[in-house]
């Protein structure tokens, strides 16, 4: 039986293992094009942020952040299972657990490492979708805690594209990706109802912003 195209990235992650993958990665030029002033604020040793990008755009930011010691959540799903072990090579702290499994423990996890100042990224429409439509989650551990919300993104010239709902950006070798960080957005730690409902519109707007960016660089790189 013929592998249904959602079954392709975890194919891909298991086939090539971690070593592989990161051997392919280290052939592509990845590049901040926009928030290096963000980077120097709240990455470490500054002030610890929570980074949200999109699911599909998950490696190419892992990958270009890794030297930052982040953590992160990755879903209790096989896919997780694969993303776990390559990222822990990275040097990142997973915490596991999603909206759907484990959220109430992973919110709590994720201000603990938050509170002992350690950055983290999410994937705020993980770990199966909607693309691009941004869960809660991040917006109440930013609330508890005060940390911001970062939007990011990462694109590439070439790449392919895996998944039946995330479109997954996996970069072809020796490609160039551009990386980009937008503002920091702070939510007042008594945010709720209509006011938490505007702050999500606002994080996905601009995470949706950011990830044009990136696209319409590598576009104009490929000429």
């Amino acid at each position: 039986m013929p592998l249904q195209r959602a079954d392709l990235k975890v194919a891909l992650i298991a086939g090539m293992g971690g070593a592989a993958m990161t051997g392919l990665l280290r052939t592509v030029r990845t590049e901040l094009i926009r928030g290096a002033d963000v980077e120097s604020a709240y990455m470490p040793p500054g002030k610890p942020a929570i980074y949200v990008l999109w699911h599909g755009r998950l490696l190419p930011c892992a990958f270009h952040f890794r030297a930052h010691k982040l953590a992160t959540l990755i879903s209790r799903n096989r896919d997780g299972d694969y993303v776990t072990r390559m990222i822990e090579r990275w040097g990142y702290k997973v915490i596991r657990g999603s909206s759907s499994r484990g959220g109430a423990a992973a919110l709590k996890t994720i201000t603990q490492v938050l509170e002992a100042g350690t950055p983290v990224a999410l994937t705020p429409d993980g770990p199966r979708g909607p693309m691009q439509r941004m869960k809660e989650g991040p917006l109440h551990a930013a609330r508890l805690t005060g940390a911001p919300l970062v939007p990011a993104a990462a694109g590439a010239v070439h790449a392919a594209y895996f998944g039946r709902w995330d479109r997954f950006l996996v970069p072809t070798p020796f490609t160039w990706a551009p990386v980009a960080l937008d503002q920091p957005i702070h939510i007042p730690r008594d945010a709720d109802g209509e006011e938490l409902e505007r702050y999500r519109k606002l994080v996905e707007e601009r995470i949706n912003a950011v990830t044009q960016a990136v696209d319409e660089a590598a576009r104009a790189h490929r000429g």
